[in-house]
This record gives C-alpha cells, structure tokens and sequence, in this order.
C-alpha cells in the first residue's frame, strides 16, 4: 500500500528556497491556464476526497500529486473556491509580459505611459485581491478606495518621474527604467490598500495544525511587506535588464535598421522569459505560509500575545497571501 501524504501541504519542503521554488513553478506554471473546468473540478473533489479518507479504489499517489498540482494552480488556499482566470498567479506570465512589455515599449508618450500604467495597477489590483488572506473581509468602499489609491500613486510616480527626466535630458535608459520605479512604488501602495483591512484587523494565525489561535496585526504586517518585496523581485530583472539589452541591440546596425519590425517582437519575447522565470522566483523568496513568534508578539502587540499565550505556542503560522 501506496504511503498516504498530508495533501493540504506542499509537496517539497518549504523550509528551504529549493522546495519553495519547486512548489511555486507546479502552481504558476503558465500551461495550467489552459486546464478546462471539468478537469479543475475533479482535482478539487480528488483533494477533498483524499483529505478525507474517501478517494476512489485504485487511486495513485501520481494521481493525488497531479490534482494537488491542478488545485494549487486554480483554487484559492484559504477558502477552497475557484479564483478568476486573470487573478491565478498561473496567468500572472501572460498579464505580466503583456503590461511590462507595454510599458517598456511606450515610455516616451505621456498618453501611452497614464495607460499602461493604469491598465497594470488594474491588473495588479485584481491580482492581489485575487490572492489576499481571504480570512481578512474587504467591502466595497475599501475596495473602491483601494484601487482609486494604488493607480494615483502609479500615474503620479509615472508621470513626475517623466516629466522630471525630460527636463534634465538624461540618458535613455533612465528614461526607461521609469516604469519600473512606478511599478515599484505603486507595489508598495497597491498592495497594502487591497490587504487594508488585514493591516486594520489582523491576519487569523494558526497552530502548526491549521487550528485557529488568535489574530495579528503584526503578522499582517510581515506577510504584507514580505508579498511586496516579492513582487518587486518578479518585475525587476525584468523592467532594469530588457532596456539595457535593448539598448545594446540599437548599436547593432542591422537592428537599428529595421527596429520598426524586432523592437516589439523583441522585447515582449524577452519579456515573456525573464518575467515567466521569474514568477515563481519571486514567490519562492519567502514561504506562503509564513510564521511569527510570540516573543516578537509579546514585545511589539501585546494585546495580540495576551490573546494567545494560553495556547502554549511559541510560534505561529498564517497565509502571507501572494
């Protein structure tokens, strides 16, 4: 008999970078788009079945692995319901390349860089909200308000930045890299405004066995900063190293000639690389399910340790989000 396996874990190791990297390239992988909803479905029931003891006779370990691939791909973690298409981080390659790719190839027109950017922090906003500690309720005004504050900080970041360059006639590639400060920056607003009410009422953290403890601001906090760090590390190699590559091929003559017709194939399909790799890098940085001492607790919310600290625990455990 086939060893059972604790499927509503990952499958490799999330204490190291390695099985991190390993996990996010089966959820993100860019192929898993194109699953149909039956398929999808069947995962889910073979991972509800599994957990509870009830899978079909003859069911394969390679059978529950591929569904708890499919599922991760597809189903929100927290609440087990099917996310939308364009929110699945499995998608986030093909957002990704698009946005990116747009913003890097039509940064000289002001109309242009207002709406790429607005159509990225759009994307980025379904995305997080996607992807959020769906413990953590968000009403409408919250998410109204939200979104409204993440693309003002990206137009204005794009726009000042744009307007601060051409006045000093810097070079080229400062000007290229202005959509990644703007990504940047609205990352850092975009991200806390659609997690807001996780920052205003804490995050549910658990025991090690998924058992309801307490509530923490400040893990709301770490898991926030952390999701934000992560996302700058997807769009950076992309958005600083494509202009310089670019940059390079426009001294090619041959390029240069006939730049019209490689500029945009070129750049989305160096986009599309470096982006997709790094999607399930930037997820891998730190674990989903990320942790906090109550020591730190006890120093830095004690009214969250007070709640806590009869439970014996010395560390728990909460859904960062992505």
């Amino acid at each position: 008999m086939e060893e059972r396996i604790d499927i509503g874990k990952p499958r490799w190791d999330q204490a190291t970078f390695e099985g991190r990297l390993r996990h996010f390239a089966s959820i993100t992988d860019p192929l898993a788009v194109f699953y149909p909803k039956k398929e999808l479905l069947a995962a889910r029931k073979l991972v509800f079945d599994y957990k509870a003891g009830s899978e079909p006779v003859g069911t394969k370990l390679e059978d529950v692995y591929r569904a708890q691939k499919v599922f991760g791909t597809a189903f929100h973690p927290d609440t087990g319901e099917l996310q939308n298409l364009p929110g699945r981080m499995c998608f986030n390659v093909y957002g990704g390349t698009m946005l990116c790719g747009a913003m890097m190839i039509w940064y000289k027109s002001t109309p242009a860089v207002l709406f790429w950017q607005w159509a990225n922090q759009s994307f980025n906003a379904l995305v997080n909200y996607t992807n959020r500690n769906a413990k953590s309720s968000l009403s409408t005004t919250d998410l109204v308000t939200a979104y409204a504050g993440a693309v003002t900080g990206a137009l204005a970041m794009a726009t000042g930045l744009k307007a601060y360059f051409a006045k000093r006639q810097v070079s080229t590639i400062l000007q290229r890299w202005v959509p990644f400060s703007a990504v940047a920056v609205a990352n850092a607003i975009n991200i806390p405004m659609m997690r807001q009410n996780e920052l205003k009422n804490g995050v549910v953290c658990e025991d090690e066995h998924g058992n309801a403890v307490g509530t923490s601001r400040l893990a709301a906090v770490k898991g926030i900063s952390q999701v934000i760090l992560s996302r700058i590390v997807i769009v950076a190699p992309t958005m600083v190293v494509i202009p310089l590559i670019v940059e390079g091929l426009n001294k090619i003559a041959s390029f240069r000639r006939n730049l019209k017709y490689l500029n945009i194939p070129t750049q989305l399909a160096l986009t599309f690389i470096i982006y997709g790799a790094m999607v399930p890098v930037g997820c891998a940085v730190y674990p989903q399910r990320s942790s906090i001492k109550l020591e730190t607790l006890k120093k830095l919310e004690p009214e969250a340790y007070d709640k806590m600290k009869t439970s014996g625990l010395t560390t728990v455990y909460f859904n960062k989000g992505l």
